[in-house]
């Protein structure tokens, strides 16, 4: 288990409260986590590019100590508000945003609702959401996982999902990290966002972005949880937008090719700087 890189904090915003990692000063760089996954994940990001930006990492509602949402069955615009709220309480008022798998269908909703607020908007190993699924097989895959982590708890649903989001490559202090922070979900807030991710739909979302937000897709050329084809058909919804393969690594890109993903995130972060005023 590692030790977080950026100053572990808790805020509260439109009456909840937020868990979330900070370093750095300067142009906000806000990370938004996967479903088995939490702020600590981007330990590499904060340690990487607090130098130059102010980099937050928030753990998503229900995650860390984040309150939960309302609903029991909320969709990407209640996360998205969420992170309004959160943001409006740190007295952020714009930045660039990268979304993670399940973070990336929070992003791309926050920035459908909120596109004054994006600087830029990086769209990790996406996941696309399930609402264009066939019922049966929606209601199946949300199914097995409501049942993983009531059944198996987080521990061993951790140790039976983790290897799967790193490339066969991967160290054993990698599997070490990606293990123990989704040994560490909780159930209401994985629930929660199995749920939002069932009714979620990125490709709705895309088609409502402005032109002159400036988005960028990444992901890993090993990545067996949101493979290269499906990132490909996501990004294909944004044909102008630039799309990096990250070699050698799986679904936790960031965690298995920090050096690489940090690179490509501060390198469009700079070129984006001054495209919207």
């Amino acid at each position: 288990m590692t030790t977080s890189v950026g100053t572990s904090r808790r805020i509260e915003g439109g009456g909840s409260v937020f868990t979330y990692s900070e370093a750095g000063a300067g142009t906000p760089l806000v990370l938004l986590h996967g479903i088995g996954s939490a702020a600590r994940a981007f330990d590499d990001q904060l340690a990487g590019l607090s130098d130059r930006l102010r980099v937050i990492a928030w753990d998503a509602p229900g995650y860390g100590g984040s309150t939960c949402l309302a609903p029991a069955s909320p969709r990407a615009s209640d996360y998205a508000a969420a992170l309004a709220a959160m943001l409006d309480a740190l007295g952020i008022p714009a930045c660039h945003l990268v979304g993670h798998s399940l973070g990336t269908l929070i992003a791309a909703s926050f920035a459908a609702d909120h596109p004054q607020r994006i600087l830029s908007l990086t769209l990790a190993s996406v996941a696309a959401g399930q609402a264009r699924l066939p019922a049966a097989e929606r209601e199946k895959a949300l199914a097995q996982r409501l049942g993983d982590v009531v059944e198996l708890g987080p521990r061993r649903m951790a140790e039976q999902r983790g290897p799967r989001l790193l490339a066969p490559g991967a160290t054993p202090a990698m599997l070490r990290r990606v293990v123990e922070t989704m040994a560490a979900v909780r159930p209401d807030g994985f629930s929660q966002a199995a749920r939002m991710l069932a009714s979620g739909d990125i490709k709705a979302d895309i088609a409502r972005l402005p032109a002159d937000i400036p988005v960028q897709f990444l992901y890993g050329d090993a990545d067996v949880i949101t493979p290269p084809a499906r990132n490909l058909e996501v990004a294909a919804l944004r044909p102008t937008a630039p799309v990096h393969v990250v070699k050698d690594a799986g679904h936790a890109v960031y965690l298995e090719q920090p050096a690489r993903f940090n690179s490509i995130v501060f390198d469009f972060v700079t070129r984006s700087r001054d495209t919207r005023s």
